[in-house]
């Protein structure tokens, strides 16, 4: 058996296309998922260490109480797939576990690194106002993790111009998809 944890960011709801086509391809190669819907963050997180703290410990307490009945231990595989705020909360959560996780980082925090212990690839947009791309570079050296950069893209990956970003959420689903299927994860920009 596998499992698929949704660990959306704020405002990112596991509806919103990186989440929702992530979901699609788990569920595609026989996971079950469980979305991990948290909310009711404080206004103004973005530039604001102290409510981007206050954001994460309410993700986190969130997550702790929505599974706190899943047993992992019945699962062979887990997969975590997060956004933003999520990459932090997935990563936190799964180390205060224990569990040995395979992960989609998608647009992490900063923060984030100092919690992404498991395996994973990462995707990153080179415009993201969240995450400086240096240290988004830096976090995945240091980790050893695969980093995807989406030129000129935001914290959703998109660039603004519909087409465009409708071609870079295809790629970063292929890429994902080859993560899943175990294949190996190539530093790339597209």
């Amino acid at each position: 058996m596998k499992l698929a944890v949704l660990f959306p960011g704020i405002g990112y709801h596991v509806d919103k296309p990186l989440m929702y086509y992530g979901r699609k391809l788990a569920v595609q190669r026989g996971y079950e998922v469980i979305g991990v819907p948290y909310g009711n963050f404080p206004d103004g997180v973005k530039g604001s260490p102290e409510k981007m703290k206050q954001a994460f410990l309410s993700a986190l307490g969130q997550a702790e109480e929505i599974l706190g009945k899943v047993d992992f231990g019945k699962y062979e595989e887990i997969l975590f797939i997060s956004k933003s705020v999520g990459t932090a909360v997935a990563s936190a959560y799964g180390a205060k576990h224990g569990l040995r996780t395979r992960n989609l980082y998608f647009t992490p925090v900063e923060e984030s690194f100092s919690f992404m212990e498991q395996p994973g690839v990462v995707f990153h947009g080179t415009s993201d106002p969240w995450a400086r791309t240096e240290a988004v570079k830096s976090g995945c050296l240091e980790k050893k993790l695969p980093l995807i950069l989406v030129k000129n893209g935001n914290h959703s990956l998109e660039t603004g111009k519909t087409m465009r970003d409708l071609k870079i959420l295809k790629k970063v689903m292929r890429i994902s998809g080859h993560y899943l299927d175990g294949k190996r994860t190539e530093e790339k920009i597209i």
